[in-house]
């Protein structure tokens, strides 16, 4: 659900950009108090994206490009609004974008939202099993992260594509892989694994909105140090003596599954 205000503008923005861009940092440099910034960096069969193809075949908004599509929403009132376009074409058009293209219509903001949600299923096509990660980093490292990404797609041999919330750097790399194919499971794995170090390396975190759960929880001692995960699992016990909320999950044991649901030391 979508809640709009009456009386404010509204105008969503399709930017194509490279890999190299820190449009992001300079975009949040200027303090627009009501941006949000949400990226699509995918790796499709072919040269171009197609926003909203997947539910609306017949109008689908297409955009030329073999990169990235930032999509930028700016509400206020109309004066302000107005400005603030001009604002984000010229740090867009600083940042070498290929292309700029504002909403012309309420019908094609919400066809670029639809495309946004729907990302995930367009790659799914593509690509039936993939593998996600949620890791975060701070936005001015956006662009040196999803470098990085793509070395690691190389190193590994994988097509990674990244679909997520460039507004706060929530990051959600999509990890494709053969389930037939031994070892290409555990090679997404690992790729997804080697992100998560370098998040926490460049000042972010391992998980940016979905939780550690059972598969990160080996890494949060690069996260953390032992005193602060002894607290941390203190506190557990304090609401939980019994291990029963959550049974391994979140930190870290190294031992049997029996001693990990109690927390024994």
């Amino acid at each position: 659900m979508r809640l709009r205000a009456e009386g404010l503008r509204y105008e969503e923005i399709a930017g194509v950009l490279g890999l190299q861009s820190g449009t992001v940092g300079a975009l949040l440099a200027r303090a627009h108090p009501q941006l949000s910034v949400d990226h699509q960096h995918a790796k499709p069969p072919r040269s171009k994206m197609e926003i909203g193809q997947i539910s609306n075949p017949d109008r689908a908004v297409t955009i030329l490009a073999p990169a990235a599509v930032l999509l930028i929403e700016l509400d206020g009132v109309r004066e302000g609004v107005e400005e603030q376009v001009e604002q984000v074409r010229e740090v867009c058009e600083a940042c070498n974008a290929r292309e700029f293209r504002v909403a012309r219509t309420a019908e094609e903001r919400e066809l670029l939202w639809k495309g946004r949600k729907n990302a995930f299923g367009a790659i799914g096509r593509v690509n039936p099993t993939y593998y996600v990660q949620d890791g975060v980093v701070p936005r001015t490292q956006i662009a040196p992260i999803l470098r990085y990404i793509q070395e690691v797609a190389a190193h590994y041999g994988l097509k990674i594509s990244n679909i997520f919330h460039a507004g706060d750097g929530n990051l959600h790399p999509i990890i494709p892989f053969n389930p037939r194919r031994p070892g290409d499971l555990e090679k997404a794995r690992s790729a997804g694994e080697d992100i998560l170090r370098r998040c926490i390396a460049l000042g972010g975190s391992i998980t940016g909105e979905h939780g550690v759960g059972l598969e990160k929880k080996e890494l949060m001692p690069e996260l953390f140090s032992a005193e602060t995960l002894d607290a941390i699992r203190g506190l557990k016990r304090l609401f939980d003596p019994e291990g029963y909320f959550n049974p391994g999950k979140v930190l870290p044991t190294g031992r049997g599954c029996v001693e990990s649901r109690l927390g024994v030391h």
